[in-house]
């Protein structure tokens, strides 16, 4: 009698229904990929197979060169765009993990969820937003990284989540809730401490009542969050936060906003790079007229200068728009035809 083996892949599938809550999203039930595919030796589950392409795509590596909040850091203490998606990667399993969701989905849309981000931070999506007749959003353009870009053919439950990362879009699956605010979450703290590194503020500065709510230790203060998210949204069928909670959340992140992110200090540098970000856009909008029409080009662009690093693009700047007797230029003829041709 022939009896089918089952695969490694097959026993983690049918594991995803003893152990996951019934609300989890289970891979058996993903609505699958744009181009279906076969594997030779099944081992992993779908949502795994998407974190990996993530893992390994040339975007993901290039996350660690650009901007979080401070441009080019002093020291290699201040978080990166890279070591940030690896906080909210982290936060958010622990609160899928005890909420018994998909931990691999969440882990594959929180590696993704910044993969369209521009150099030089917000102000470089400010930047291209202004510049562009149909703006830039960084999270349809990590969705265009995925899809065309690198052609990652990821499962639709991880592409929504990629998309809808971003406050004012509804995911479909709790997962991509829990990377919502798995994102606050780490990026509200981490910019403290990163702050307070920079001599920005200082803890006693903190709002009086975020701090007796959460608690002025960055520890304490992450960890009641994440368990509030984890307390409010145990065996129900959405993700959520305490009411009180979020209204600390919302608080200290409206404060952020108005001591940190909008800080002279902490700006001061950001007229240069939006220079850089708008010079190299003016350059190659008139580089490109020639040979692609007029709307194909911001397009092109955009997918060019988003994918730029800090440091690439201030040197795509410098070769640009800075003499000098000798330097190394790049072959920007070549990746942009490589565009064109994808």
């Amino acid at each position: 009698m022939n009896i089918e083996q089952k695969t490694i892949k097959d026993e983690l599938e049918e594991r995803e229904y003893e152990i996951l809550s019934p609300y989890a999203t289970k891979c058996k039930e993903s609505k699958g990929r744009k181009k279906p595919r076969t594997e030779v030796f099944e081992i992993r589950t779908a949502f795994q197979r998407d974190r990996d392409k993530i893992l390994h795509s040339k975007s993901f590596r290039r996350l660690k060169h650009k901007t979080q909040v401070f441009l080019s850091p002093y020291n290699d203490h201040f978080r990166t765009r890279l070591t940030h998606t690896l906080e909210v990667s982290q936060i958010g399993r622990t609160m899928a993990r005890a909420l018994r969701l998909n931990e691999d989905l969440v882990e594959a849309i929180s590696l993704g969820h910044d993969l369209g981000h521009t150099a030089f931070g917000h102000c470089g999506e400010a930047t291209l937003n202004e510049l562009l007749p149909n703006g830039f959003h960084h999270n349809l353009q990590s969705v265009r990284v995925v899809e065309v870009i690198e052609d990652m053919n990821l499962c639709q439950e991880t592409i929504d989540g990629i998309l809808t990362h971003t406050w004012g879009y509804k995911p479909k699956t709790p997962e991509a809730q829990i990377v919502q605010y798995a994102d606050k979450i780490a990026y509200i703290n981490h910019d403290i401490e990163d702050s307070i590194r920079a001599g920005i503020i200082t803890e006693s500065d903190l709002p009086k009542d975020c701090i007796e709510f959460f608690s002025a230790n960055q520890s304490n203060r992450l960890g009641k969050m994440i368990t509030d998210v984890i307390t409010s949204s145990m065996d129900k069928p959405d993700v959520s936060m305490s009411e009180e909670g979020w209204f600390y959340v919302t608080k200290l992140r409206t404060w952020m906003f108005d001591n940190v992110y909008l800080d002279p200090v902490a700006k001061a540098e950001e007229k240069k790079a939006k220079n850089i970000i708008k010079s190299l856009f003016e350059h190659y909008m008139e580089k490109l007229q020639p040979y692609y029409s007029e709307e194909e080009i911001p397009q092109i662009i955009t997918d060019y200068i988003s994918g730029m690093t800090d440091q690439y693009a201030i040197r795509r700047y410098l070769d640009l728009f800075v003499p000098s007797p000798l330097s190394e230029h790049a072959n920007d003829d070549a990746l942009l035809k490589g565009l064109k041709d994808r």
